[in-house]
């Protein structure tokens, strides 16, 4: 496991740094705030140990842009404010755990070896793109070339789930459970009607086809032609 310690007291920096290495870890040590957003956004850290007092940048302004950049790296916030609504404010701001000071170093190790066994969050898809097809969940637009498509709720839900999927092939039975919620087949051509509906609206008058039936298995998107 590598450690990056953030802390601008020299002494306690080091004494992190040699009881982690003591204890079967890498650890890496920044004494100011600035420095410390610089080694953290290297993306080489299994977890951030960050004091909330620093020069020149303090640690939830640390953890803070590091959220709005995208780092998921798990932060261990260490801080001398230990009322309830400061802790609150540590983890609203993007910290993983809040350990208050003074603290024992097992505790500390432990809480670090507990985040680095934290499964990766997984990423949050907002948009897929298919050449020049493009789908946005949060705004709910469909376009193509630049060109608007306006689709039904369950004709978007469909296009999400195989643009989702792409380059791999969506049997029926996924679309029913996962965009009809059915757990058995209702043998109707449901599926058929608006998949038909569906292509008409992102393939008609395009002279790429991105939308493909996959004949006696299920549909297909993909940037290609059969």
């Amino acid at each position: 496991m590598r450690v990056l310690v953030i802390e601008d007291d020299r002494e306690t920096a080091q004494f992190l740094q040699r009881s982690l290495k003591e204890s079967g870890h890498a650890a890496d040590v920044a004494t100011d705030g600035d420095t410390g957003l610089a080694m953290a956004r290297d993306g080489k850290y299994d977890v951030l140990v960050v004091d909330r007092m620093l020069p020149r940048r303090d640690g939830l302004s640390i953890v803070q842009t590091l959220r709005q950049e995208g780092a998921r790296t798990p932060v261990l916030i260490l801080s001398a404010l230990s009322g309830v609504d400061d802790r609150v404010t540590g983890l609203r701001a993007g910290g993983d755990d809040y350990l208050t000071k003074p603290y024992a170093y097992t505790e500390l190790l432990a809480r670090i070896e507990a985040l680095a066994r934290r499964p990766a969050p997984e990423e949050i898809v907002t948009r897929y793109q298919i050449g020049d097809l493009t789908l946005d969940r949060l705004s709910h637009k469909v376009s193509r070339g630049g060109e608007p498509i306006l689709l039904q709720p369950r004709e978007f839900r469909l296009l999400e789930y195989l643009m989702k999927h792409a380059g791999r092939v969506v049997t029926r039975t996924m679309l029913l459970e996962n965009v009809w919620d059915y757990h058995f087949d209702p043998q109707t051509n449901v599926i058929d009607v608006h998949i038909s509906r569906l292509r008409s609206k992102i393939d008609k008058g395009f002279e790429k086809p991105l939308l493909h039936t996959v004949r006696g298995a299920g549909y297909m998107i993909r940037d290609g032609a059969d």
